[in-house]
């Protein structure tokens, strides 16, 4: 039962030795992330400058939906950036080939195999826009609400897990399906704004099939008190449903794979 959470610990210090060798490297890498969010966070505030109200929805109100949708993508971005690189790093190099031959499951091994400190950077603008948002805005923190925000941010990576692992399965078929990956996940922007200025059609796409609000807008909406029922709760299960869906894609696709030969 420990051999799994014992064998990634041993290739998180690895993965850590290795880029915190190259230090200015990590570094970099974490900062560039933050840059990246600052520039994003700089539109939407040149945004709500014009329109001070979105559909009832202020910019502090908006940060807390952009600070939990980027905490939950920022624990995919480091714990399981390794299946972006399925298609075109392993599977077409025929570099695959070596998760199969070692006696760990090779999920496992492949999501073990890297940890990117650009999450880092994520992890760092996503707690900054929970604190400062929930400090404007007087959200009571109690052991209710702290345990609330803490299961919505892991469930909601494991959602980012989830469609990425649907997504990157398909390199099985496709040897490199990372358009695919890359359209889908993108997709998550909408997701970084409250779903009633979207039509019905969006609110139940981003809610339902790619359920990117479920880490977003529903749980800003319950801490701020408004009211949007069962949804606010689904997060868990619809993460289960997408890692379920995505682990047999990942299995059918594991059975029919053959080797490049390179």
């Amino acid at each position: 039962m420990t051999r799994y959470p014992s064998l990634y610990g041993h290739f998180f210090k690895q993965n850590l030795k290795t880029q915190l060798e190259y230090r200015d490297s990590f570094i970099i890498g974490m900062l560039s992330t933050v840059a990246m969010q600052v520039a994003g966070l700089l539109t939407l505030w040149v945004v709500m400058r014009q329109v001070p109200l979105l559909r009832g929805w202020t910019l502090d109100q908006l940060l807390l939906i952009y600070g939990l949708i980027t905490l939950s993508k920022s624990l995919n971005h480091m714990f399981a950036d390794n299946l972006w690189r399925l298609g075109w790093a392993y599977i077409r190099t025929g570099d695959f080939d070596r998760y199969l031959v070692r006696p760990v499951n090779p999920l496992f091994h492949l999501l073990a195999d890297r940890f990117c400190q650009d999450g880092v950077g994520n992890f760092i603008v996503g707690l900054a826009l929970l604190i400062h948002s929930s400090l404007v805005l007087g959200i009571p923190w109690t052991l209710q609400s702290g345990l609330y925000t803490l299961i919505s941010v892991l469930a909601g990576g494991l959602i980012f897990l989830g469609i990425n692992l649907i997504t990157s399965s398909l390199s099985f078929w496709m040897v490199d399906s990372l358009p695919v990956m890359w359209g889908t996940f993108e997709t998550h922007e909408f997701a970084k704004y409250p779903l009633n200025i979207y039509g019905q059609g969006i609110s139940l796409i981003f809610t339902w099939i790619l359920p990117f609000a479920l880490a977003s807008f529903y749980p800003a909406s319950y801490l701020l008190g408004k009211d949007v029922g069962l949804l606010a709760w689904v997060s868990p299960g619809v993460a289960a449903a997408l890692l379920a869906l995505g682990y047999l894609l990942w299995s059918a696709g594991l059975r029919q794979y053959s080797s490049s030969g390179s």
